[in-house]
């Protein structure tokens, strides 16, 4: 595996990523603490067709935005092909930067590579001077799970322009 910074123009190598889960654990953040529950959700890969949510135009436009704001973007790659990618979007609050984007595809999974990526983006954050790194976390057991054997815990402050985008997923934060 081969970990290297991406350049914006290649943001729509994402279409290699398979991005489908079964998930049957999710939580929900209430009153403080994480709740765990049962769930149902089948998370298909991006729609190749389209412009709407869950479509790979849509998550094109959503990394462009971050890279726009002076982004990077870090791929995992087997030979030539991305089978993971994470952006780091620094200063999006004092001190605070945001790992805004985290995908490794399916058959790629479990083998360390989201792990990898993660502490490539931390690494990144805390040299340009990040204090703590921030993360909205899909509500499964899968995301919640990782992020928090990264260290990163759910928070009771969202940043409120990130909190409205998202409501339903988890808000965390990671301090350096």
């Amino acid at each position: 595996m081969m970990y290297r910074w991406m350049s914006p123009n290649e943001v729509s190598k994402i279409a290699n990523i398979d991005r489908s889960e079964t998930i049957r654990v999710g939580y929900r953040f209430e009153n403080g603490a994480l709740q765990q529950m049962v769930v149902n959700w089948d998370s298909p890969s991006w729609a190749l067709e389209g412009t709407g949510e869950y479509t790979l135009a849509a998550e094109i436009r959503f990394c462009q935005s971050h890279l726009d704001k002076k982004g990077r973007m870090c791929g995992a790659f087997d030979a030539e092909t991305l089978v993971g990618m994470g952006i780091l979007t620094p200063d999006i609050a004092p001190v605070t930067a945001q790992l805004a984007f985290l995908h490794v595809s399916k058959l790629y999974r479990q083998q360390g590579i989201a792990g990898k990526i993660a502490d490539i983006l931390f690494e990144e954050a805390k040299s340009g001077g990040a204090k703590q790194i921030y993360v909205s976390a899909t509500p499964s057991g899968s995301a919640v799970g990782f992020y928090r054997s990264k260290g990163f815990e759910p928070t009771n402050t969202p940043i409120p322009d990130l909190f409205e985008l998202e409501p339903d997923d988890i808000h965390m934060i990671k301090f350096f």
